[in-house]
């Protein structure tokens, strides 16, 4: 028996109706790629690098700072990162330590061994540079899921890599920026690049992220990040190398009284 066009007309409406009513909107699948990231990316432990930074102004003069880095992962909130610098003379010895955080403030301090003192970075001067680079004080915070709110923007082909493009969303008090675009390798759940728009929503720095290595066969990290700030003409190079994952750091090694110690 064949079913009258009414009813069939009537079925379809309702199956349109139902699966507009589960349809992933741009905010729940912004939010799915971000946790997809965090997720590909726990694990690891921690690790031990090298850090090559070098700071160039607007014509082109550079100076090269040499650092050790140090991190831990924190399940359940965010990472801690100690970062120590060895080269040159005017800098050495300068320790900078992040405890990240997901849900409240992070805490942040920098040891100057000049001064002999331990100075706790305030949270409303987070946007700040970090040591004269382009790299401002949030920035070298671990970046997690409930730090912000995400949005779905488009897919798009970055120089032959096919990414899904996000925008995310400061949830936390006293950011320098409106507003984060962000290109997200589709296989690999990686940032390739992030666009930074200041309180304005002006365009202010690009981080190009390059030369990605996998290690213990499931974590990438870029030996490369390029930060250009597009208002000051200034840029900041990252290269980082000589990793080593899982080498037993522990709470003790990031606690505050151990900045002054830091080699």
């Amino acid at each position: 028996m064949r079913t009258p066009l009414p009813t069939l007309l009537f079925s379809g409406l309702l199956l349109l109706l139902a699966v507009g009513a589960h349809a992933e909107t741009p905010e729940q699948k912004g939010l799915a790629i971000a946790v997809e990231a965090d997720k590909r990316d726990t694990g690891f432990g921690d690790f031990t690098a090298r850090l090559k930074m070098e700071l160039r102004n607007k014509h082109g003069d550079t100076s090269v700072r040499l650092l050790k880095m140090k991190t831990l992962e924190v399940i359940g909130d965010g990472d801690k990162t100690l970062s120590i610098f060895v080269q040159p003379a005017d800098v050495k010895g300068t320790a900078f330590l992040t405890w990240s955080h997901a849900k409240r403030p992070d805490d942040q301090w920098l040891y100057l061994p000049a001064l002999k003192r331990i100075k706790r970075i305030n949270s409303k001067n987070k946007s700040g540079p970090f040591m004269g680079s382009e790299f401002a004080y949030e920035d070298l915070a671990s970046q997690e899921v409930e730090k912000y709110t995400y949005k779905y923007l488009r897919d798009e082909n970055l120089n032959g890599v096919d990414t899904f493009v996000i925008e995310r969303y400061p949830a936390y008090e006293h950011s320098g920026y409106k507003r984060q675009v962000v290109w997200v390798n589709k296989q690999e759940y990686r940032p390739e690049k992030i666009d930074f728009y200041d309180r304005k929503d002006t365009l202010l720095k690009t981080l190009t992220f390059s030369d990605y290595n996998l290690y213990l066969d499931k974590f990438w990290r870029a030996d490369r990040f390029d930060m250009v700030n597009h208002q000051t003409g200034k840029s900041t190079v990252l290269s980082w190398s000589d990793y080593h994952f899982k080498t037993g750091l522990t709470d003790r090694d990031f606690q505050k009284n151990a900045l002054k110690r830091a080699r």
